[in-house]
């Protein structure tokens, strides 16, 4: 059922009041909520698997757009990134921009403090393209670039720079969660 007419068959052949429990996980920015209830009454008798109750959730968050309660952004200014740092226990050794990724934000950025005694890292930001296409403006060039790997690029390098500290990240240009890691 990765037919996106399939799914939409299938949604509206729901009761009411299923569709309205699916919608509120969805409304509510809680996806492995309404997956797990897509699931509940779709794997056995539909033989619906987990990639297409993914599929079917998010098609509600492609109907709903902009209404789903998000997170609020994390904030890439550097005054705020100072603050976060200096609330981070141990010594801050480098700053980490980090690829991850999931079904409804694709990829995404984490940057991080790395800290030596304890060896740690700590989550800065989670940059996300919605989030760094509001950072960045309509008219910023990106050079091809993911914008939430811009926008990474540009905070942490600053914020590094800002400490003194090194600044890595190893893939750029390119989505890879597998890139090499900062080692000092």
């Amino acid at each position: 059922m990765r037919n996106k007419q399939a799914r939409a068959a299938w949604w509206e052949g729901l009761p009411e009041g299923i569709r309205n429990q699916i919608d509120g996980y969805v409304l509510q920015d809680s996806l492995m909520a309404a997956v797990r209830v897509v699931g509940d009454i779709g794997f056995i008798p539909n033989g619906i698997g987990v990639a297409t109750a993914t599929a079917i959730v998010s098609d509600r968050y492609a109907y709903y757009g902009d209404r789903i309660a998000r997170e609020p952004d994390t904030p890439v200014d550097q005054e705020s990134l100072l603050r976060r740092v200096g609330g981070v226990p141990g010594r801050v050794v480098a700053i980490e921009a980090v690829w991850d990724g999931d079904t409804v934000r694709d990829w995404f950025v984490r940057l991080l403090a790395i800290t030596a005694d304890p060896a740690e890292e700590h989550a800065l930001a989670l940059i996300h393209r919605a989030m760094a296409e509001r950072h960045l403006g309509k008219e910023e060039e990106r050079e091809g670039r993911h914008p939430a790997a811009v926008v990474a690029q540009r905070a942490g390098a600053e914020l590094a720079d800002r400490l003194s500290i090194p600044f890595h990240f190893a893939s750029p240009d390119t989505p890879d969660d597998e890139a090499p890691r900062w080692q000092p």
